[in-house]
């Protein structure tokens, strides 16, 4: 297969990233993996034919070395994103301010396709700083490349999701799973394979799919407690609900905020008391003629190594 286009993919090493990577190469693409760390992306150079994926080292926050990253590129696809701060890594810098600079190196340099994974609940004006940051990344990337295309996912899942098996891991080690704020949350749940999919449309046909904001989510809606229940038949393990209020479950997030990667934060919780569903009036796959697969039929495929009583 000839490879023709480059298209620069950050944060290609992450669980989304590596679908992504996979579904470009397969297709005929040069993926460039703008890494910081080459070795831990080291997996990717097996996708496609040989020489399809290369990386180069980058550094987010140093604007000449993005600007090296996306040089000569056709497509740039941003991925980059993070579940809770620390240390040196923000939300206000890695959601809002290094899209938009990523998004204006792409225009500046005349690169035909730009593609940015948001979130379901992107709000400039959301309570949590994780949704706030997502929603002013949005506009940020948007004002710099119109024809940007964003996309929202809801809770995405797969073999290396941090949703599904984060739970799993807990059932193993506890006899309780917590119900936060009664498991009433709404989400739907979106395989991780449909929205790489999405992506490598966005890059392929920026004409038909740039300039808007998609959001996807799988064919159900689910509630938290749904999500359990269904971790629980499928790991053949029995776990009683144990009832968290939220003043109880923000307490507990003090705490847990002091571990290097807390299991729930207190801007989690903000975003938990807001449903992760997929608007009335918005584009979704539809759009891209993709029918989303069935959390019931993927989760099955790996949750049975948490198979226990």
């Amino acid at each position: 297969m000839s490879v023709s286009k480059v298209v620069t993919v950050f944060g290609g090493s992450g669980f989304l990233g590596r679908y992504v990577v996979s579904k470009l190469a397969r297709a005929g693409w040069h993926v460039r993996l703008a890494v910081r760390d080459s070795a831990q992306s080291s997996f990717l150079t097996c996708c496609g034919d040989v020489g399809c994926v290369t990386s180069v080292y980058t550094n987010v926050g140093d604007r000449a070395s993005l600007e090296q990253a996306i040089r000569g590129s056709s497509a740039v696809v941003n991925l980059i994103g993070i579940l809770f701060e620390g240390g040196k890594q923000r939300f206000d810098y890695l959601h809002n301010k290094l899209p938009g600079m990523i998004a204006e190196i792409a225009e500046m340099n005349g690169v035909p396709a730009f593609v940015q994974v948001s979130a379901i609940g992107a709000d400039v004006s959301s309570a949590s700083a994780y949704g706030r940051s997502k929603g002013e990344g949005e506009v940020a990337v948007l004002g710099a490349f119109p024809m940007a295309s964003i996309l929202r996912p809801s809770i995405v899942f797969g073999p290396e999701d941090d949703f599904f098996n984060r739970f799993a891991r807990m059932m193993s080690l506890s006899p309780f799973l917590p119900l936060v704020g009664g498991g009433v949350a709404r989400f739907q749940p979106v395989y991780v394979g449909d929205v790489a999919e999405v992506i490598v449309k966005c890059v392929e046909q920026a004409d038909e799919y740039g300039g808007r904001v998609y959001e996807l989510g799988g064919p159900r809606v689910l509630s938290f407690r749904d999500c359990l229940d269904l971790l629980q038949r499928y790991t053949g393990r029995s776990r009683r609900y144990l009832a968290l209020p939220f003043s109880v479950a923000y307490l507990q997030a003090i705490f847990m905020e002091l571990l290097p990667q807390p299991p729930l934060t207190r801007d989690q919780l903000k975003m938990l008391k807001n449903d992760n569903v997929v608007a009335e009036s918005a584009a979704g796959f539809g759009v891209f003629g993709i029918s989303p697969v069935d959390a019931e039929v993927i989760l099955p495929t790996y949750l049975g190594v948490y198979q226990g009583k």
